[in-house]
Formats: C-alpha cells, structure tokens, sequence
C-alpha cells in the first residue's frame, strides 16, 4: 500500500491567492511509505531554495513520486496533515476576505482543485485522508521510534487550535490525556519572548544556543510571573505579562551586540520552558507508568531540554527526531494511516532520513565540468584518505554525497566538515561561510560505537543519529575539542552507523586513525540565505560564494580559481520564482520625485534588496536564456556600468536574490 503525506499550503511561490500558508502550514514537505517503509521525502524548500517555504508541496510531490516510479492513480491514499472541520473553517474565515474562493471554501474541493491544476489529476473517492496535526506530530516521533508503548509529548506554536498534547500510546492506540490552547502555547511564549532579543519565527534555536551564556537566576522571579504549574501536569500561562520585559531591556535591534542581558534572558527562557516541561513530564510517566518517552513538535527540536530530560532518568529511553517540526507531520500523516488502514503493519526504530534527492556517482564528473570556469576538478583514488589529510592541515570542507537528508539538519550527506580540534573555525565557519552569529555553536559527528569514549551518555543507548539531544562532552577531552563544544561544555551530538551511512562513516573513521579523535565537526552545507543545498548545482553556488576551501562531490576533490566577477559572463541569469521586481515612482524629498529600485520576495516582504538602476535593467531583462555578458551587450552598458554591475550581481547572488547557472549549450 502507498501513503502519500504532505503538509503545505495552497499557494504557488508566485503568488498568495489561498492565504493558507499564514493560517495553517509552515516547512512545506511530501514523504512516500509503502506498507510502512519512506521510499522518498523531501521538504520542499530544498527543491525551490526558499528556506521555511510554506507554499505548495507540488515539487517535493513530483520527486517523491519519480523516486518511487508512481503516478498519483498508484497512490492508495493521501494523508494530509491538518484537521478537516478546522481547515474548512481556516476557508470560511478566508473565503471573507476574498468571496471569489466561495468555489473552493471546503476542504475536498480545496484539493481536488489543486491537484487538478497542478497535474491535471483528478483524486479518486476516499483518497484524500486529513489527518489532526498534532497526532501527525505524535505519529512522526511513535513510528520513527519504534517503541510499542510509549508516552508522547508534542509541543509546538500552535496546530489545529492546539499547542501541547501529551499522548497515552500503546500498541498503535493513540489516547490523548492533556490538551492545551494557544493561550498556554510554549512555543507562542518563546516566541514573544525571543523578540526582546532581536530574534523571529524560525529563530528559536539561535536563544537556545546563546542560553549557556546568561545566568538564569538573575531574571528567574521575572520568569516564574509568566507560568502557572497547577495540579496533575496540567500548567497556565500568561503571556499577556511578558510585555514586562520592557521594564529590564528594549528590544535589541537587528545586527547589534549581544550583552550580557540579552544573554541572561535566554537563560531564564530556557530554564522556565524546562521547569514546565519536566512538571508535565513528572505527572504523566507516574500516572502511565510508562518507560518511554518520544516528543515532537517545533518546541520538541529544543535539544538542550531534550538532553536533560534523557540525563534525569525519568525514562529508560527517549526518542525524538531531527524533523520534530511541521516539515515532519508529512512522515507522520502518511504513517498513522498506514498503520491505521493496515494495524497488521510491524515497525522498528528508523535509523536514519537519508530519504531526498540522490547524487548519483557516474553524474557528478559532467555536472561539476559545467563549472569549470570557475573550478579545478579532480578525481579521487581514496577519498577517505585524501579528504581527512585536508581536515587535518585546516581545511573547511563542503560534502556531498548519497541521499541528501530529510529536515532541518545535515547528517553527513549534506554537510560542512572540520577538523574539531581547531578552535578559530568555529570563528572562521560562522562568519566567512555561515554568515552568521559568532557564538554559535557546532554540532560533532562521532562513530556510534566511540560515542562513550567522548561523551557523558546516561542509559544504554549508543545511536543518536538525528542531532536531537545535548550531552556533555567528558571533561578530559573539552580542551581537545574546542570547535564542538560549547561554552558550558556541552554538544549536540550526532552519532554515524557504518551501515545507515558507510561513507560518512568511513570518512570519520579515517580521521580517527590518524587524530586519535573519531569525531568530525559537522554543520549544514548552506549560507545564511538559503536552505541546506540539494543539488550539485546548490553545493557549486555554495561554494563560490562562500569561504569553503575545498567541495567533495562523490569521488572529485573541487578546487576555486582564481575567479574574478566579470568571469559570470557566462553564466545564465534569471530570478526566482518568488522574487518581485519593484520600480517605484515616489517622492525623494519634499518637492522631488524620482524612481527606486528594489527586489522583494512576493510573500516576504522584509526581504526586501535596493537595486541601482543598472541592476534593475539587467534583471527585468533577464529571462533564464541569455547569459549575463549576453544582456549587458543587449542593454548597451558602458565599462563603468558593468563593473556596478557585477559587483551587485556578485551580491545578489551570494543572498540567493538571483539564479545563475552554466549555459548548458557551451
């Protein structure tokens, strides 16, 4: 049996028609099972290259879908993750602001007009199943653990009208035992509470890295006004309270320091989340008994908390996994109703997500070629060998190989790797190839069978191949390893399995061998602009634009040259399919108009770039055939005019405003 999940909203990455991606989704995904097992899965944002994309599943659909062979008519049924009554009640409220989706103000001929137009497809009668969206969280964490009974915690902003359920789990029935409203969302609360601290939606686990920083006692009284802990695991919130902040900091602005404050007030958020989640937790695993705990949900990627609720031996054992938000609930719907059609089905623990787009070695030596203008390029006898000496005498390696992975994290096959022994690349990665805040921390890479060698692992568990908890590294080793652990001497662990990924495993075994220390640095292949790359195109683009010393593609070792801006000649140009392009009449100054120019994402509108002119003119020219060099002829631009062009051209590339590509011709 086939099981299509998906999770995403209606509307195209042009346009906003539908509205539902404000109201109900987030981290577009698809995943197909067939009796139980992921054939393919993939969040969409990888495939169109805009990071937490709610717009429609249509191209994470098409692949899952190549991947298995099928054709929509195959697929037995389509679990969506979302509650039917609550949608179409999202529909109504929306069908206000625009009576024109009165012919699609339900939730079946919400669907079925989209697959019609998508790919000209009609759904067959019962194929569509809607799924509630924290039981597709809970369904996510429960069948990826493969524990028979379990307790299940989700916790997230805010699903189907909910925020938190805590869930009795035994032999596939699932019973809830506490549900609770937006008003008492964790998530809403960490969120509202993260703006004082310069940060948004998407940001959350950016406070929970600058939390070991602070001191949690200074503002700890400040924090227990926003909670209520009440009998039974149950608890209240009040967020109205959280606008006392004011009274200790301003809201920090954009891209200033981080002080001491700031610090502190990730502190206490963290500990006050954790103070309630361990209160829900108490009650509940005394009042089931049970002995293991899965949670999901957005709030559920909080490893930090996660890893001392592993630590405090409330459970014998705690699964979550690296895609415990939204992006998830496609894995989840798909899997409750195949176990749920299907209750004969067994399950096991699922030891890894390597479920996306493959890179196929016999491709990799034609598509990098289509870069050799601004590559050297060379084939490798032993990669193991040769890419462990590079880490070894400093190099920042970008990695590509197999299947790339499902959600938020790269686990090897999609990575940035470093030696973690040195230092200043925790320095050197954040600002010259992450572009980002310099305190943030690095995840290790470690053999599963070395993990306790190196980290202060409770219970008996060794595999913890999805990045989701935090553990202390043994004190004897912290000065050895000053790249991956953080400044209270932690790290947020990943451990490698020969058999879920040989390659990687190989790669860190042979560092091993040479170091002493089985343990790569490891954090996702992207810029701050874009999501984790897909592609070998993605992983090229990277890396011209960042500070990556060496890319490994399969077998070839890839070198930069020399490159200069105007060696983009050649490249095509277009814009993405989300970009706006804006000349805007307006007054400059009192008794002046004059134009601007500006390019916009047409869904987020504080993604927002000023154009001169000159690069107006070569991206309204731009149509996806013509190569960079080819339109500034066309466009009769002097010398002065390409040199500003190019060096917009360089930037808008770098934050992912702009496609360029080979010419596949040449």
């Amino acid at each position: 049996m086939l099981v299509l999940g998906l999770n995403g909203g209606g509307d195209t990455v042009f346009d906003a028609y539908f509205g539902l991606s404000e109201n109900a989704y987030h981290d577009t995904a698809a995943v197909l099972i067939q009796d139980g097992n992921v054939i393919a899965g993939i969040e969409e944002e990888r495939l169109i290259r805009i990071k937490h994309t709610n717009k429609i599943w249509v191209s994470a659909v098409r692949f899952c879908l190549e991947q298995a062979n099928k054709k929509l008519e195959d697929i037995d049924y389509i679990a969506v993750y979302s509650n039917e009554d609550i949608l179409n009640k999202v529909l109504k409220q929306q069908q206000l602001n625009n009576p024109a989706l009165a012919e699609v103000a339900d939730t079946h001929k919400l669907f079925n007009y989209l697959f019609y137009r998508e790919f000209n497809y009609c759904l067959k009668d019962n194929q569509l199943v809607f799924v509630d969206h924290h039981t597709t969280h809970a369904a996510t964490a429960y069948y990826m653990s493969g524990f028979r009974d379990s307790l299940v915690l989700t916790i997230d902003g805010l699903g189907d009208e909910l925020a938190t359920n805590v869930i009795d789990v035994r032999n596939k029935r699932f019973d809830s035992l506490l549900s609770k409203p937006a008003a008492d969302s964790l998530g809403l609360l960490y969120w509202e509470v993260i703006r004082f601290l310069g940060y948004s939606h998407f940001d959350e686990y950016k406070v929970m890295g600058l939390s070991p920083y602070g001191c949690s006692e200074i503002y700890k009284e400040q924090f227990r006004r926003l909670y209520t802990l009440l009998p039974n695991g149950d608890y209240s919130l009040h967020r109205d309270r959280v606008i006392e902040l004011f009274n200790v900091l301003n809201p920090r602005k954009k891209d200033a320091p981080f002080s001491q404050v700031h610090m502190d007030i990730a502190a206490a958020l963290q500990e006050a989340l954790e103070t309630i989640v361990f209160h829900i937790l108490r009650h509940f695993q005394q009042a089931t008994g049970h002995t293991r705990l899965v949670i999901s949900g957005g709030v559920g990627q909080n490893s930090s908390m996660n890893g001392k609720i592993l630590c405090s031996g409330l459970f014998e054992d705690v699964f979550i996994p690296s895609f415990a938000g939204d992006s998830g609930c496609a894995y989840g719907a798909a899997a409750y109703v195949a176990h749920q059609v299907q209750p004969a089905l067994p399950f096991a623990r699922v030891a890894h997500a390597y479920w996306g787009t493959p890179i196929h070695d016999d491709e990799v030596g034609d598509a990098l070629a289509a870069w050799r203008t601004f590559l050297h390029i060379e084939k490798m006898n032993n990669r193991s060998e040769r890419v462990s000496d590079l880490m070894i005498d400093g190099a920042v390696i970008g990695w590509v190989q197999g299947r790339s992975e499902f959600g938020p994290r790269a686990l090897g096959n999609r990575s940035i790797l470093a030696d973690p022994r040195v230092a200043s690349h925790k320095e050197t990665i954040n600002a010259m190839i992450k572009m980002r805040e310099g305190y943030r921390p690095f995840a290790p890479s470690i053999l599963e069978e070395r993990v306790r060698d190196f980290f202060e692992v409770p219970g008996e568990r060794d595999d913890f191949p999805f990045m989701s908890f935090v553990l202390n590294v043994k004190p004897e080793w912290r000065e050895q390893l000053p790249a991956i652990t953080h400044v209270d001497g932690s790290a947020r662990l990943q451990t490698v399995n020969k058999a879920s990924n040989p390659r990687y495993w190989e790669l860190i075994d042979a560092f091993g061998r040479k170091t002493g220390i089985p343990i790569l640095l490891n954090t996702s292949f992207n810029n701050n602009a874009e999501p984790i790359v897909d592609s070998i195109d993605d992983a090229v683009v990277c890396f011209l634009t960042s500070g990556l010393d060496y890319l490994v593609v399969g077998d070839y070792l890839v070198r930069k040259k020399d490159w200069q801006p105007e060696d983009m000649a050649g490249l095509i140009v277009s814009l993405p399919k989300a970009a706006v392009l804006l000349r805007e009449d307006r007054y400059i100054s009192q008794s002046k108009r004059g134009f601007s120019y500006a390019l916009v994402w047409n869904y987020d509108s504080a993604r927002r770039h000023a154009l001169s002119e000159v690069g107006y003119k070569i991206l309204q020219a731009a149509d996806g055939e013509q190569s960079v060099g080819q339109l500034m002829v066309m466009l009769g631009f002097s010398k002065a005019q390409q040199v500003q062009a190019w060096e917009e051209l360089s930037g808008l590339w770098s934050d992912r405003l702009l496609v360029m590509r080979p010419d596949s011709k040449s």
